[in-house]
């Protein structure tokens, strides 16, 4: 599996901005991810910190299509429409 990195973490007042990179130059991937913080809670109930669950996020993603499938930008609440599965896994 291709390596995740966090390469930038912004917390805002209801939500976290994330910019992570999956793969090594010069065949990595850039992704801007939202998650919310209400999603976030009901996600984890606060057990896990939000950069843990963007990770889990995106092995859960990688498991499923390659890294150039994966949107550029997008909410992490919109993972669920495209794999209906991902809360339940996410979430044990």
């Amino acid at each position: 599996m291709d390596s995740i990195t966090i390469e930038n973490q912004q917390e805002m007042p209801k939500e976290w901005r994330f910019t992570i990179m999956i793969g090594k130059k010069p065949n990595a991937t850039q992704h801007k991810v939202i998650l919310s913080k209400e999603y976030w809670q009901y996600l984890t109930n606060g057990q896990i910190t939000p950069a843990e669950l963007i990770t889990r996020s995106f092995e859960f993603l990688l498991t499923r299509e390659p890294k150039e499938s994966i949107l550029h930008s997008f909410n992490v609440s919109l993972i669920s429409t495209y794999f209906p599965e991902y809360e339940q896994i996410i979430s044990s």
